[in-house]
């Protein structure tokens, strides 16, 4: 994939089909440490140890439409060819953590891309659903700066009439995750 944003999207994606309905981002840079974190977690169905030892491997899958599943070996591929790594920890009917570490300054880092868009786009395909997505960045000055997004706060502001996927909100969303990164950034 060209960008890590894309990998988040396509896990993401395994965490709906296990059920979740709670998914957790967590995007952390280090300018100081030369680290990007990618986190997500999810509370959907879990995995066994069997599986979670299985779910590394591009020909395992639990999809009845293809016989190979690329998203989490990818996303390994990716962090682990930067000098950084890879973690996956599952309970079986609690949920998942994904944890890939990059190495920013790496040749072979592929950029982060549009994580505000894949942000958006699993909001307003999922609106049923809850995210909690949080951007942290610390520069070179040490200032660590973070804001978060969670959707069950946006859905206490409109209250229970006005769904997630209403076009005025998209767009409210869109243009706050930019606001908050361009803040977070500068």
């Amino acid at each position: 994939m060209r960008e890590l944003s894309l990998n988040v999207m396509d896990v993401a994606q395994n965490s709906i089909t296990a059920g979740a309905s709670l998914i957790r981002l967590t995007v952390e840079e280090d300018l100081l440490e030369d680290l990007l974190s990618v986190e997500l977690e999810d509370n959907g169905c879990g995995m066994t140890p069997e599986q979670v030892k299985s779910v590394v491997d591009p020909f395992y899958t639990t999809r009845t439409t293809r016989s190979v599943g690329l998203g989490v070996p990818l996303f390994k591929m990716e962090a682990e060819m930067t000098g950084g790594s890879f973690d996956i920890s599952s309970e079986k009917g609690k949920g998942t953590v994904l944890t890939a570490r990059f190495k920013p300054s790496s040749v072979d880092m592929i950029p982060l891309g549009d994580i505000n868009g894949t942000l958006q786009l699993l909001i307003s395909c999922n609106p049923k659903l809850d995210f909690v997505f949080t951007r942290s960045y610390r520069g070179t000055n040490g200032e660590k700066k973070e804001f978060t997004l969670a959707t069950t706060e946006l859905r206490q502001v409109l209250g229970g009439d006005v769904p997630l996927d209403a076009p005025d909100v998209v767009l409210w969303i869109r243009d706050y995750l930019k606001e908050q990164t361009e803040e977070l950034l500068s």
